[in-house]
């Protein structure tokens, strides 16, 4: 999955994001509105993390113009303000949550984790394929009734076949979701490294990812 964090405490930013990274979610930091305009031209989000207070503008304002624009991804708001009105004002502009700074880091990793199983409509945690269950808030897998031992990258491209199970995705797609633009010199044909890893850990069941030549790859069960 990939993240925007638009936050211009550049410590605080970069703390969320390596937090985030160890549970497989690639995040972009954008410090201003402008810097934030500039990836969202170029590159879908799964959510956006947006503090209210920016540089050069309001991230109220922005997020106002990505709803008149009918972009839908879910954005937690980040706010130094205790004013119920301005909590009231993000929300009705279309924040799907908002949080308090100082906060714990956790509870932004379980809000956040809260926005993106509603947008997926996921009612549960656990993902399942023929023998192959998959668990999103932990990155891990089992297959059958084993543990299946997993890197960070190769949970979260599970994760992306998954979600999509029966569906083509394609490489760059799947590269989104596991490598942020700091990762840049890492090729879009890393994925079809990760792709092989799968492939021979998932050798023998019921679950099999196959290549859709020209197009991507689909994880199909039984």
């Amino acid at each position: 999955m990939r993240i925007l964090i638009v936050e211009d405490a550049t410590d605080m930013a970069e703390a969320v994001a390596i937090r985030l990274g160890r549970v497989g979610m690639a995040c972009d930091l954008a410090e201003t509105v402008e810097a934030a305009e500039d990836f969202l031209a170029v590159q879908r989000y799964d959510a956006i993390i947006l503090d209210i207070n920016l540089p050069d503008g309001s991230g109220t304002e922005l997020l106002g113009a990505l709803r008149r624009r009918g972009v839908g991804t879910p954005v937690l708001m980040l706010t130094a303000l205790f004013s119920v009105d301005d909590r009231v004002s993000a929300l009705d502009l279309g924040a799907d949550d908002y949080l308090v700074k100082p906060f714990d880091q956790r509870e932004l990793e379980a809000r956040l984790r809260a926005l993106l199983r509603r947008e997926t409509d996921q009612k549960t945690e656990a993902l399942n394929l023929g023998s192959l269950t998959y668990s999103p808030a932990n990155l891990t897998a089992t297959l059958g009734p084993d543990a299946l031992e997993l890197t960070r990258r190769e949970a979260t491209l599970l994760g992306a076949l998954m979600r999509n199970a029966g569906q083509v995705i394609s490489k760059e797609r799947l590269y989104d979701s596991l490598f942020a633009f700091e990762d840049a010199d890492v090729g879009v044909n890393a994925i079809e490294l990760y792709i092989a890893r799968l492939r021979k850990k998932l050798a023998g069941s019921d679950v099999a990812i196959v290549t859709q030549r020209g197009m991507g790859y689909r994880i199909d069960g039984p």
